[in-house]
């Protein structure tokens, strides 16, 4: 008796449960694979997603379509097709072998994630590449493309961000499509409007942290350049241990020590903190511990064709659009060897050196400033690459900053009335409720959006 009437109950409750079909699991994966251009190469189910590396089928260049094609990566993270989407632009290239994570903002939304690498990092990167066609223009409409081709999938909101230049590329993609999107959130991105005027940069190194380690710091550059007679045989025979070369960029092996001292002060700030300043050398430092320290700030293996050879297309792009830190370097007066070493086209192969165009920057700085909306940006008042920054308009946008923080300044490290007006600004603009963080997706691990060696570049 007892046995018939559990098989009515669950006869009972299967009726009242509808049927879900055979292929439903599977329909996210039929929706994707129907985009014209679009290729799932690998896909995997993290806790509380989906996951997939993808490829899409870019003109190399959008203005002549006809001129050939590429295929650009991107990875996604599907929580559900109404969540809020992120858009995530590291301005870089994505991980040889890209594995989930969840940005900030994708973490406070509880938001699905598309990750795009960005064009001409490898390898997404047209066969025999017309190198005119990496521009901030011809980056924003591959991620054009994209956005539209997903919104097919996704009906709910989406959010672009970035950090440093993923941040930079998060602004141009709202200043040449700013329908695409319904909000940025730009970490640490800066605004290098107008090339040679970076006194900006030179005021942060002159009032950043404490006066003491400011003068340490400054030390440990002059005694570097001082010893370079005996410091530069130590690079010297690390390239040649580990078979780093130099004839592609840079030179030789004096001219990149040069440029590693000039870069340390910069990198130190970038990564480190004042609480890390007991840490640097003294003048009576041996050559061995200078050599180790700086090492360990700036890192040696960096300005070598092996280091640089990853990061062409950033230094492409600085020479050509972006702009970089032009500093003074007074304290090194009598020091220096090569004037102009700081500079992106230092450290490019002979046959990418280009000119310089100032239009680009001052258009979007300009846009920036009167006409863009729902715009949100975070720095970090210890990072230097936060010395020049992007000034939003009136028009529903916010910039804050970090207190004591570095070029990993995020919403996080806002004081707590900053941070909570941000995130209520960030799920404002997304339509998300005010509770979204799940435990399930607890074990997935945060992105910071930055390289390891990040920004800290000419």
């Amino acid at each position: 008796m007892r046995r018939r009437y559990l098989v009515v109950l669950l006869s009972v409750l299967a009726l009242l449960t509808p049927a879900v079909p055979a292929a439903a699991a599977d329909d996210l994966l039929e929706r994707l694979e129907a985009i014209p251009g679009l290729t799932v190469v690998s896909q995997s189910a993290p806790q509380g997603y989906r996951f997939f590396v993808m490829t899409y089928r870019q003109p190399s260049d959008h203005r002549h379509p006809a001129q050939g094609t590429f295929e650009q990566r991107l990875t996604l993270l599907h929580r559900s097709s109404i969540a809020p989407v992120v858009l995530a632009t590291g301005g870089y290239g994505l991980s040889a072998n890209p594995q989930p994570g969840r940005t900030e903002p994708t973490a406070l939304l509880d938001a699905n994630q598309v990750s795009v690498e960005h064009r001409f990092f490898t390898p997404s990167r047209p066969q025999n590449a017309d190198w005119s066609d990496l521009t901030i223009w011809q980056e924003a409409t591959d991620e054009h493309r994209i956005v539209q081709a997903l919104k097919g999938v996704y009906g709910g909101r989406w959010i672009q961000t970035g950090a440093s230049k993923g941040g930079m590329t998060s602004v141009y993609h709202r200043r040449f499509y700013p329908r695409d999107i319904d909000g940025v959130v730009a970490y640490v991105a800066p605004n290098d409007a107008i090339n040679p005027l970076d006194g900006a940069y030179d005021r942060f190194f002159a009032t950043v942290g404490p006066a003491d380690c400011r003068a340490a710091l400054d030390a440990v550059q002059k005694e570097a350049l001082r010893r370079r007679d005996r410091l530069v045989p130590l690079l010297e025979a690390d390239a040649s241990a580990n078979g780093w070369t130099f004839t592609r960029t840079l030179g030789t092996a004096d001219r990149s020590f040069e440029l590693t001292v000039l870069d340390t002060v910069w990198a130190y700030w970038q990564y480190s903190s004042a609480a890390d300043c007991p840490s640097v050398p003294t003048a009576t430092a041996t050559d061995a511990d200078l050599y180790a320290w700086i090492d360990s700030v700036a890192g040696w293996s960096f300005y070598t064709d092996q280091g640089l050879d990853y990061y062409t297309p950033y230094y492409y792009q600085a020479a050509t659009q972006l702009g970089w830190p032009d500093l003074r370097f007074d304290h090194l007066r009598g020091l220096r060897r090569y004037p102009g070493l700081y500079a992106p086209n230092s450290t490019l192969p002979a046959s990418l050196r280009s000119p310089h165009n100032p239009l680009p920057m001052l258009d979007v700085d300009h846009w920036v400033r009167t006409s863009s909306e729902r715009m949100l940006f975070i720095y970090g008042q210890n990072d230097p690459w936060s010395a020049e920054q992007f000034t939003p308009s009136g028009r529903d946008s916010f910039r804050y900053v970090a207190p004591g923080a570095n070029h990993g300044a995020n919403i996080a490290r806002l004081t707590p009335a900053d941070a909570t007006a941000a995130t209520e600004t960030l799920r404002r603009w997304a339509a998300a409720p005010a509770t979204t963080a799940r435990q399930a997706t607890a074990a997935l691990p945060h992105e910071d959006m930055l390289p390891t060696r990040g920004l800290s570049v000419r």
